[in-house]
């Protein structure tokens, strides 16, 4: 099962009853944390997780409102006892933004690790997360991130028996482990079945509608995606490169996703509530963003309901 929680949804700055836009997700005691805006540490203890298990920092691109946090956020890793490295992701120039911001952290107890991602995007695993870019479009190079938890088949016995697979490392073989007897080579391949269904969690924000945007997220178990404005601004979301609710709505509808939680809310949007029906007229089941919002995705069969 994957934890989820969006642990801010403001855009631009902090309010007093709103954190910038930020989200989690726990895998088996290890963590993801995308973007780091100002307050994302004090938003992370609001929301009851562990800075130690956090071994990745996505950043979609380098605007204060998902940067600027980052110094704070990792004192805080170092102060609960973390010392396996830490790799934080995102656009070109990631180094630099990075080295610049931890001048005033540079003791921390552990390793900095740095994935400066191509203008083409690209994908990596780490501690059982695949990580894959979204293309975006915005003032400044920027990426959304799309995240699978891939689950593997079946144990086979059968398949097992007919590989001569020795009984004594079926065991081994089924948790994932290569095994090595002499001249002879076991993979888990020899006695699994076709991956199964995973998880999919995608996170998009600062960016305009793009045509590929709905294909780059399509399938997911949750869409976390910008809804900045209300159509009542949608010239100023233009010229902003953002979006609002109703374009939000449709990219979700076009990807067919399961759930979908709206963020990024502007501060000029105190209530996003006042216009969560135009995104429902289009994907009923939008819900808006609230800090702390939280849910725990299981793995399930084709076909089976979430419910």
């Amino acid at each position: 099962m994957l934890d989820v929680c969006l642990m801010g949804c403001g855009g631009s700055m902090p309010k007093p009853d709103r954190w910038l836009s930020s989200a989690i997700m726990r895998l088996e005691g290890k963590s993801v944390v995308i973007d780091c805006g100002e307050g994302t540490q004090l938003a992370m203890k609001e929301a009851g997780f562990a800075f130690k298990s956090v071994g990745v920092i996505l950043i979609t691109h380098f605007h204060a409102d998902h940067v600027s946090g980052l110094p704070g956020f990792l004192l805080s890793m170092g102060n609960e006892g973390r010392t396996d490295p830490v790799l934080i992701a995102g656009p070109r120039g990631i180094s630099r933004v990075v080295r610049s911001l931890c001048v005033v952290a540079p003791d921390l107890p552990f390793e900095v690790e740095i994935l400066e991602i191509p203008r083409e995007g690209g994908s990596f695993s780490r501690d059982g997360f695949d990580v894959e870019t979204v293309e975006a479009s915005h003032t400044c190079p920027c990426f959304g991130y799309r995240i699978r938890i891939n689950r593997a088949g079946k144990f086979d016995p059968e398949k097992a028996e007919s590989n001569g697979v020795p009984l004594k490392y079926w065991n081994r073989l089924q948790h994932g482990e290569t095994v090595t007897d002499g001249d002879l080579v076991f993979t888990p391949d020899l006695v699994l079945g076709p991956p199964r269904r995973g998880i999919t969690v995608s996170y998009v924000v600062d960016t305009r509608p793009l045509p590929g945007m709905a294909k780059a997220v399509e399938g997911s178990d949750l869409l976390i995606i910008e809804g900045m404005f209300g159509e009542e601004k949608r010239e100023r979301a233009e010229k902003s490169m953002h979006m609002t609710m109703a374009e939000a709505a449709r990219i979700a509808r076009d990807a067919g996703a399961e759930k979908v939680w709206l963020t990024h809310f502007s501060p000029s949007v105190p209530d996003p509530g006042e216009f969560i029906g135009e995104a429902r007229a289009i994907f009923p089941a939008a819900e808006p963003g609230e800090d702390g919002m939280k849910t725990t995705l299981f793995f399930r069969e084709d076909g089976e309901s979430d419910e």
